[in-house]
């Protein structure tokens, strides 16, 4: 029996399956051929939802951002962890990695595809800061932080937060170790945190 999908359940079903692919064979490696074999539909079926590879690879970034916003909206919402908990929690949300390997993250840091990188830099920046103005603006009414400006101060930890994480899988552990200190360093004072009061928290996430 034939099985009808919706168009919102082929369009992941055929990301699922390319981003599969991807991680296999390699983007260039991997064709348009590939996945429609793998799932067994028409060509038309997919040229209906996407265009070419690229544009799937477009549509793969998409989602793994939307993933990540939507895991940063829940954590900074939840009151039983505290501020600092949430903060930390957030920066490792935002730390985008696709479920089937760095193909597609690798893809994202070539020269060709600059533009869909900053694209999807610029949807972080601009969803994101707005959810950290929030937290740190509780951090100030409780004391722990002592920032005069949340949104300025949530936009450069935003910022930082992606330079920071975006080259971390080259890294040796010395160099993440480093890294880590000096972007812990840094955020305190961003903030006006005490000295040393993220750093139990925050450094574990340049330690995974």
């Amino acid at each position: 029996m034939r099985v009808v999908k919706t168009a919102e359940e082929r369009k992941n079903e055929i990301l699922d399956v390319a981003e599969q692919l991807f991680a296999e064979k390699g983007f260039d490696a991997a064709s348009t051929n590939d996945i429609i074999n793998r799932i067994g539909i028409a060509r038309g079926t997919l040229y209906h939802h996407f265009a070419s590879k690229e544009e799937i690879l477009d549509a793969i970034v998409d989602r793994m951002t939307r993933l990540a916003i939507y895991r940063a909206g829940i954590i900074i919402a939840d009151k039983r962890l505290s501020v600092i908990e949430r903060l930390t929690a957030t920066v490792k949300a935002l730390n985008i990695k696709s479920d089937t390997g760095t193909e597609v993250l690798e893809q994202l840091h070539r020269p060709q595809n600059a533009l869909l990188h900053q694209k999807m830099q610029d949807r972080l920046v601009k969803e994101v800061v707005p959810l950290y103005a929030i937290l740190i603006k509780e951090g100030n009414k409780e004391g722990i932080f002592n920032s005069k400006y949340p949104a300025e101060a949530a936009e450069m930890i935003m910022i930082y937060s992606n330079a920071a994480f975006d080259d971390l899988a080259e890294l040796t552990p010395g160099e993440k170790l480093s890294k880590g200190k000096a972007f812990v360093y840094h955020i305190e004072r961003i903030l006006g945190a005490e000295e040393g009061s993220l750093s139990k928290t925050i450094m574990s996430a340049f330690k995974n």
